[in-house]
């Protein structure tokens, strides 16, 4: 039986994935990467540092990929902040789990500058029990620690786990942690996941799906 919910954050909380893929795609291209916007989306998945390694592999120090990963996220806040806001129908969604005692955690690539961001932008911080980000992993996604992390702050088993995503690799993570997963229709189509046999249904947002549903 469903005793959790996982979110992961950019892109399934809030629509903001085409924010950051911009936001890399300059910086990248003003160091020299000459990387298309496509290509640019498929390499937005896991820790910032890893992704600029798969770039530049050796190019920079921890240091500066530190500094550049703050630069980038600076700038896609200043963005993105005029835009700040939950998905249809997830607000509702999360408090009526939240009043119905369904733990709640958010397991993110993204660094806690950015989860901070949102929660406390949105001020809905008091409904997640467990928050796991990029800074509290050794591998990232689809290594399964994201979100394993995620179901031992809750006390849950990974079957009782259920986790929203909407990126194959953040897909392919909940299969390797053992859990059933929901994805967000978004940026990526749905052919992008016809190897992962964990999802239990698509959705565009969360006027879609319903508590009682999920909870089998």
């Amino acid at each position: 039986m469903i005793k959790g919910f996982v979110f992961d954050l950019n892109g399934t909380m809030i629509d903001d994935m085409e924010y950051h893929i911009k936001a890399w795609h300059r910086i990248l291209n003003d160091l020299g990467a000459s990387i298309s916007l496509e290509r640019m989306k498929e390499e937005c998945y896991g820790k910032n540092h890893e992704l600029l390694e798969r770039i530049f592999p050796g190019r920079f120090t921890y240091e500066e990929k530190d500094a550049m990963s703050y630069e980038k996220e600076k700038a896609y806040q200043a963005a993105f902040r005029p835009q700040l806001k939950l998905l249809p129908g997830l607000e509702s969604f999360i408090k009526e789990a939240f009043d119905r005692g369904i733990k709640m955690s958010i397991g993110s690539a993204a660094i806690m500058f950015n989860i901070d961001f949102v929660l406390d932008g949105l001020n809905i911080r008091p409904y997640f029990h467990t928050l796991v980000s990029a800074d509290d992993v050794s591998s990232s996604k689809p290594n399964p620690e994201t979100f394993l992390k995620c179901a031992a702050g809750m006390g849950l088993q990974p079957e009782e786990c259920l986790v929203f995503e909407d990126a194959p690799k953040g897909v392919l993570c909940a299969q390797n942690a053992g859990m059933k997963c929901i994805v967000i229709k978004g940026i990526h189509t749905e052919e992008e996941f016809a190897d992962l046999k964990n999802i239990t249904e698509y959705i565009d947002d969360y006027t879609q799906v319903s508590i009682d549903s999920l909870l089998v």
